[in-house]
């Protein structure tokens, strides 16, 4: 697992050991970064579920300005810190040992906002349309922020029917499962007086 572009490029990335974790594969990642590279240049990323760090890491190589990585492992809590030093990147990160949950509550407190979003929990774990809600409950994302969600390819992705209404999908890599999620402009309420 490599970076693919960047002040990075070609740098080896750590992963972690076992089955806890699944790294994104280098093809998926490759549509990721085609679908949104125009939109990373000077950007705050959020990496919730980040695992080995490696999808932060590719958008802090390809120019954005900061990057948040959460998870709750404490190995992949090294592994992130290790590649972000190995990539000379470190700096521009924070790296956070928590559960996506508590973070997001902690982050909407703290005013944290965000313009791309990585989503990637375990497949089998029914994390992703929660997180989504928690992502949108939370009001970390920028007007133009784009989440990133990554889902098993042969599992039906069940939206809670409420997500519809917080976010537009963009785009769905068959393929992949890759969703691409903006936020649904909200209506505009019309003056009673017009």
């Amino acid at each position: 697992m490599n970076i693919i572009t960047g002040t990075a490029r070609g740098t080896k990335l750590a992963t972690l050991e076992g089955e806890a974790t699944r790294p994104t594969l280098q093809r998926a990642k490759e549509v990721i970064f085609s679908a949104i590279q125009f939109d990373i240049e000077g950007r705050r990323v959020l990496d919730l579920f980040a695992g080995s760090g490696q999808l932060g890491l590719e958008a802090l190589s390809r120019g954005a300005e900061h990057c948040v990585f959460v998870d709750r492992s404490p190995e992949a809590f090294g592994i992130i810190k290790s590649n972000a030093q190995k990539t000379h990147l470190y700096k521009n990160c924070r790296i956070v040992n928590t559960d996506h949950a508590e973070y997001l509550r902690t982050a909407k407190r703290s005013g944290a906002v965000f313009d791309i979003v990585f989503l990637d929990p375990p497949y089998a774990s029914g994390l992703l349309a929660p997180a989504l809600k928690l992502l949108y409950e939370a009001n970390v994302l920028s007007d133009t922020a784009i989440v990133c969600a990554e889902w098993e390819k042969d599992s039906l992705f069940e939206e809670e029917p409420s997500l519809s209404s917080l976010y537009d999908v963009s785009k769905v890599y068959k393929s992949g499962r890759i969703y691409f999620y903006k936020l649904t402009p909200k209506s505009k309420e019309t003056d009673p007086e017009d």
